[in-house]
């Protein structure tokens, strides 16, 4: 049933997003101006903020230590239809999204960037590979635009014109850049201070040192027959480091040899110790 007291609502094409069982509405609340914020230009504004708006990312987006805006690409578009993309120049499957239309929607997310550090990032396949260091650079910054690619892909020369930050998740190809935008913003979210808590936590964490974690127990001590590793119980905490890092080592050695080579090269070691 309509409630025909209520104003209607308005729409705009940027706006913060949280979930919607959140207690506060901060669609409704003006962006803050020093705070982490991601920025992004997308064809589904509405699959935002998914998985962002749950858990210690999601109290982080209510708590107002980061902020989500979306930019509907749509918009932009041209003609009635408004269209977005047009056949590849050369011939060719598929569409690319064009140059003009990208670099329409970019300019509106470049407000209020200016002098700041804020990489704008296209999530794409052949991009560098994401890794904890690009999380916390990203972190670090006063926020990030990230453009998700929809189709075959965009127009090479916006991307050149903007000086645009290709990023991949990995050697694999998704229907578009959503979801890799998605892990992008809570692999680097969790890096803001106060968002996780405890600090202590994320330093030990993979890739922090440059080797993957050791193995984690809890209770029971015996489970299955499986018994937690006496040095863990023993109480000895400088054997309990000893140990952490050993197992850290052997495992980064075993699993991520590329890893492994960097870290030892890092640390004047030999890759083919024992």
């Amino acid at each position: 049933m309509t409630d025909k007291t209520s104003p209607p609502s308005k729409s705009h094409g940027k706006k913060s997003i949280a979930a919607s069982a959140r207690p506060r509405d901060l669609m409704s609340e003006a962006p803050l101006a020093d705070v982490w914020t991601a920025r992004i230009v997308t064809l589904l504004p509405e699959v935002f903020p998914g998985v962002l708006g749950a858990s210690l990312t999601g109290k982080a987006l209510t708590d107002r230590l980061w902020q989500l805006q979306t930019i509907d690409l749509r918009r932009f578009g041209e003609g009635r239809h408004r269209n977005v993309d047009d056949t590849p120049a050369g011939g060719g499957a598929g569409m690319v999204l064009r140059a003009d239309v990208v670099d329409a929607a970019l300019t509106e997310a470049s407000e209020n960037t200016a002098g700041k550090n804020w990489p704008v990032i296209y999530l794409s396949p052949r991009g560098k590979p994401f890794d904890q260091a690009m999380a916390q650079r990203f972190a670090a910054a006063d926020g990030v635009t990230l453009l998700s690619g929809r189709f075959e892909g965009v127009d090479q020369r916006v991307l050149d014109a903007r000086d645009v930050e290709e990023v991949s998740l990995g050697d694999f190809v998704m229907t578009g850049g959503e979801i890799a935008a998605m892990a992008l913003i809570d692999a680097t979210v969790r890096l803001i201070p106060r968002v996780l808590g405890n600090q202590a936590s994320v330093e030990e964490e993979s890739f922090s040192t440059g080797l993957l974690e050791h193995p984690q127990y809890t209770k029971p001590a015996d489970w299955n027959g499986r018994a937690i590793p006496e040095v863990l119980l023993s109480g000895h905490h400088a054997k309990i480091t000893d140990w952490r890092q050993a197992m850290a080592e052997r495992l980064t050695k075993e699993r991520r040899p590329d890893l492994w080579r960097a870290y030892c090269e890092s640390h004047d070691m030999d890759p083919d110790k024992d």
